[in-house]
């Protein structure tokens, strides 16, 4: 199954600022842009920010198009099939451009080589949180001595496999000797609900996912993988302070197309879509969901890309893990 929407027009499709600011050249049909998720994922939403905006910058409909499956897998080939003009686009998580290729030998698509990179957009960082009615700790050594005595029944849910956040809790299970079973769910709404309800009892979820339920009490943050501390929760602190060493992880989300996009359009779309993504218009909304916007250039995208899966490979020999 797959959602298909044409963004509505509204007021703003008027205003001659916008629309004189944005001197790009696109095709002269709809612009479908794929996400490879469900609608209202983060990849969705953040794709249908971006279209909205070149939507009414450019007054070109913009389409936005659900086609999930397989971790992102179904959407990338429908991108890669599509002819390299402008019309066919994708905004998808870092599940469908890296983590993929360290955890599917024999995955259908290459993203390195079947599809342009255009801009790394967002990245968000990961807040480990407790149901505290389940694990009733404080800090990152209760936690720790907790798992090791609840080993056999500790579990914690993910949006899937392969996503960050399952690699993350893989990643903690190495740094920290503790064992816990992974329980993967269709996305992060589910998880979440597991969590809450104490089916599982720790979890790495997106920062802006956790914070209404971390507000409301029904989950406890213990640790953020961030560089920093984060100014939404000032009070928490980065996995390095509590002392996992080297423990940065964010989840983040890229924007590309079809392989072989000619070097004068890809400068045209990389310029509208960092436009996009800095104006008055979305980053605030994306900022009060807990995103850090990025925009960098297609070749810092496809050198942070390349770290990636590099890294990711890592952490998936490392801990054995399969996509089963």
């Amino acid at each position: 199954m797959h959602r298909r929407t044409l963004l509505g027009a509204s007021g703003l499709l008027a205003m001659p600022a916008l629309r004189a600011r944005a001197q790009v050249e696109w095709p002269d049909k709809p612009v479908t842009i794929i996400v490879p998720f469900a609608a209202g994922s983060s990849s969705d939403i953040i794709g249908r920010s971006i279209a909205q905006y070149l939507q009414q910058t450019t007054g070109k409909p913009f389409v936005v198009e659900n086609r999930p499956g397989a971790t992102g897998e179904v959407g990338a080939r429908q991108v890669i099939r599509s002819a390299p003009d402008g019309a066919t686009l994708m905004h998808a998580p870092i599940s469908t451009w890296a983590i993929n290729v360290a955890l599917r030998p024999n995955l259908g698509y290459d993203p390195v080589t079947q599809l342009t990179r255009i801009t790394q957009t967002v990245r968000t960082p990961n807040v480990l949180v407790v149901n505290p009615q389940s694990v009733p700790v404080d800090d990152l050594p209760g936690l720790i001595a907790w798992l090791k005595k609840n080993e056999k029944t500790a579990a914690y849910p993910s949006s899937g496999v392969g996503s960050s956040d399952h690699l993350t809790g893989e990643m903690f299970k190495l740094a920290t000797g503790t064992d816990m079973a992974h329980v993967p769910y269709s996305g992060g709404g589910p998880a979440m609900t597991s969590l809450i309800a104490g089916t599982t009892q720790v979890s790495f979820q997106n920062l802006g996912s956790v914070i209404p339920h971390i507000r409301d009490g029904r989950l406890k943050p213990i640790l953020t993988t961030a560089e920093t501390r984060s100014p939404i929760l000032p009070e928490v602190p980065t996995a390095i302070e509590a002392g996992l060493r080297d423990f940065v992880v964010y989840s983040w989300q890229g924007f590309g197309g079809p392989p072989g996009m000619p070097p004068a359009l890809l400068q045209r779309i990389h310029a509208a879509a960092t436009e996009a993504l800095r104006s008055a218009q979305v980053a605030p909304r994306l900022t009060d969901l807990g995103f850090d916007i990025v925009a960098n250039s297609p070749a810092e995208f496809a050198a942070f890309q390349q770290q990636e899966i590099a890294r990711w490979t890592k952490v998936v020999k490392a801990g054995n893990i399969t996509p089963d």
